[in-house]
C-alpha cells in the first residue's frame, strides 16, 4: 500500500515520518520524498492515527491521482536541485517524463491548471532558492555556483536571479538580513 503526503521535502521529514510508522508499529517497506510505501493495508483505526500525526506535524495526505502527480512533480523537482546537484542526464522534460510514465505535455498542463505556475518556473525558483543558500554559505565563487547548477554562464544565473528575486546575487550576498523561504513555501 502506497501513502502520499504533501510537504514532505526534505530528508528530516523523513526521519520524522519513520518515527511516527515505528512509534505506532506499522510495518513499512521504503520511505521517500512524498511517498510511504507500507508492507500491508492499515485498518481504519491506523489510518485515522497517521493522518492525525501527519497533519501535527504540517504534511497533508494525498488521496486522488492529480494531487499525488503533481506532488511528485515538486519531490522530484526539489530532490534534483537541493539534494542531487542540479545532476540531470537528460533534461527535466524527458526526466519528469520518464520517472512519472507520462508525456511532459499532460504533466505540464496538469501542473499549470493546479498550481497557476509552469513546471520551468517552479524548477528556476528551486534553483534560486538552492543559490541563495549556497551565497550565504558564502564557500563558492558565483561561477562555481553556476557551474554546480547547470547554468550556462554566470550572467545566465544573474540574470534570473534578478528576475525571480529583485536583487542581483552580489547585491543579495551583501544584505544582512538574509531571508530565505522554506522548501514547501515555494
Amino acid at each position: 500500500m502506497k501513502i502520499y503526503l504533501k510537504n514532505m521535502v526534505c530528508h528530516r521529514c523523513k526521519i520524522m515520518v519513520q518515527s511516527i510508522l515505528e512509534t505506532l508499529e506499522i510495518p513499512y517497506i521504503s520511505i521517500t520524498l512524498g511517498e510511504i510505501d507500507l508492507k500491508e493495508a492499515l485498518s481504519a483505526a491506523q489510518k485515522e492515527q497517521l493522518i492525525e500525526r501527519f497533519q501535527a506535524l504540517g504534511f497533508e495526505w494525498i488521496n486522488d491521482k492529480k494531487s499525488q502527480t503533481i506532488e511528485r512533480i515538486k519531490t522530484l523537482i526539489v530532490d534534483l536541485v537541493h539534494y542531487q546537484d542540479n545532476a540531470l542526464k537528460s533534461n527535466l522534460s524527458t526526466y519528469l517524463a520518464n520517472d512519472l510514465l507520462q508525456s511532459y505535455a499532460v504533466l505540464s498542463t496538469l501542473f499549470s491548471e493546479v498550481e497557476h505556475q509552469t513546471i520551468e518556473h517552479f524548477y528556476i525558483v528551486q534553483k534560486i532558492e538552492k543559490v541563495k543558500e549556497l551565497l550565504m554559505y558564502d564557500e563558492l565563487t558565483l561561477s562555481e555556483i553556476a557551474l554546480k547548477l547547470n547554468y550556462s554562464s554566470v550572467a545566465h544565473l544573474s540574470r534570473q536571479f534578478k528576475k525571480v528575486t529583485g536583487f542581483t546575487p552580489t547585491y543579495f550576498k551583501q544584505l544582512k538580513d538574509k531571508k530565505r523561504q522554506q522548501i514547501d513555501k515555494l
